[in-house]
C-alpha cells in the first residue's frame, strides 16, 4: 500500500506546477546540499595539493643527497688516484 493513497485527493487528479514543485524547502535544501558539495570538493583538492606538495619536497631532498653522495665518492676516487 502506497502512503500516497491514505492522502486527501485535490479536486483535480492531474497534477499543477504548484503541487509537483517541491517549494522553497527543497530549493534550501537543494542549496545547502551544493555548498556542502562546493566545500567538500575544496577540501579534497587542498589534501592532495600538500601530498603532491610534499612528494616534490621529498623528490628534491633524495636528488640533492644522492648529488652529494656523488661529489663524495669522485672526491674520494680523487683523492685514491692522487696518492697513488
Amino acid at each position: 500500500m502506497n502512503l500516497l493513497t491514505l492522502l486527501p485527493k485535490t479536486a483535480t487528479d492531474e497534477p499543477t506546477a504548484i503541487s509537483t514543485s517541491p517549494g522553497i524547502i527543497g530549493w534550501i535544501f537543494t542549496f545547502f546540499l551544493a555548498v556542502a558539495a562546493l566545500a567538500l570538493i575544496a577540501d579534497m583538492v587542498r589534501r592532495i595539493r600538500k601530498i603532491r606538495y610534499r612528494e616534490e619536497i621529498l623528490l628534491e631532498i633524495s636528488e640533492e643527497e644522492a648529488a652529494k653522495e656523488e661529489a663524495a665518492e669522485l672526491a674520494r676516487q680523487k683523492a685514491n688516484k692522487n696518492s697513488d
